[in-house]
């Protein structure tokens, strides 16, 4: 099986886990229901409006498992689907087209409900200058696949994972006994190991975002849990000199107000840990 890598994720190296877990010894329901010389077709039928997500994922799986079979896109990712639209047609051996169905329906279905919640959230919000940010509330080995949905559904990435971003949290910050204290060991530790990273920092009131504008050499600010009327104070207080990203349980519901507040930011982790997926089917056409 040949390896297609989006750095920092190797497509093929997941594919080969996802199969392994699902075929071990063989689909003996395939293997014994479809002669092996079996030609043929399907059609994945978007069964629920959305925004689609997975199309070009869905290509490279297939063509990792068998290199003959050909997909032929109808629809493109971050289209707007209806129910009953056929996104695209998959053709050749019969056999890997249905082995390898349901996992390009369970990174599919997910991805697209991402994308559609994303685009719902990016909607409220497009008369703001705010942009919508996932964060790392991520399924276990699906980060790859639900942050490229959250982009496909109009959003922005967080930091991809602990190493490509500093963050002082609150755990940083008690753990170090000041923000000022975690702050002016971020500092060392960077020019010590040499390596240039941007750096956020979470503040929880008022006193807290004093004392990290106060300190400097950061970044962005996080108004953690802030009400949409201290995160207006919070922006008019900050007035430009940092970034200012808004966090906290915000939901479709809330997010407009944060967003009008001023912020930069708005990041939500139920873009990826509490979706519903998009219902989607893969038929073989007789």
């Amino acid at each position: 099986m040949k390896k297609t890598s989006y750095a920092p994720f190797s497509l093929g190296d997941f594919v080969e886990r996802a199969l392994e877990e699902d075929i071990r010894d063989g689909d003996h329901t395939t293997l014994s229901c479809i002669p092996e010389t079996s030609i043929g077709s399907a059609e994945l039928i978007v069964k629920e409006n959305g925004v689609l997500a997975g199309v070009e994922v869905a290509k490279q799986v297939f063509q990792l498992y068998d290199e003959t079979l050909e997909l032929e896109e109808i629809l493109h990712d971050g289209e707007l689907v209806t129910k009953g639209q056929i996104a695209f047609k998959i053709h050749g051996k019969e056999r890997s087209i249905v082995t390898v169905e349901r996992l390009v329906l369970n990174l599919m279905q997910r991805m697209s409900g991402i994308s559609t919640v994303t685009h719902e959230y990016v909607q409220l919000i497009a008369h703001t200058k705010s942009k919508v940010l996932d964060t790392r509330k991520t399924t276990p080995g699906m980060r790859w696949f639900e942050k490229e949905a959250v982009k496909i559904g109009g959003g922005v990435n967080h930091r991809f994972g602990l190493y490509d971003m500093i963050m002082i949290k609150d755990n940083h910050a008690d753990a170090a006994g000041s923000i000022t204290n975690a702050l002016n060991r971020v500092h060392d530790y960077l020019t010590f190991k040499n390596i240039d990273l941007r750096i956020e920092v979470e503040v929880r009131g008022f006193d807290e975002l004093k004392e990290a504008m106060g300190h400097g050499g950061l970044d962005r600010l996080m108004l953690d849990n802030f009400t949409v009327e201290d995160t207006r104070r919070a922006v008019e207080l900050i007035n430009g000199e940092f970034e200012v990203e808004s966090s906290g349980g915000i939901t479709i519901d809330t997010i407009k107000g944060y967003a009008e507040a001023g912020v930069d930011y708005v990041s939500v982790g139920a873009l990826t840990h509490s979706v519903k997926s998009l219902d989607l089917s893969l038929k073989i056409i007789k």
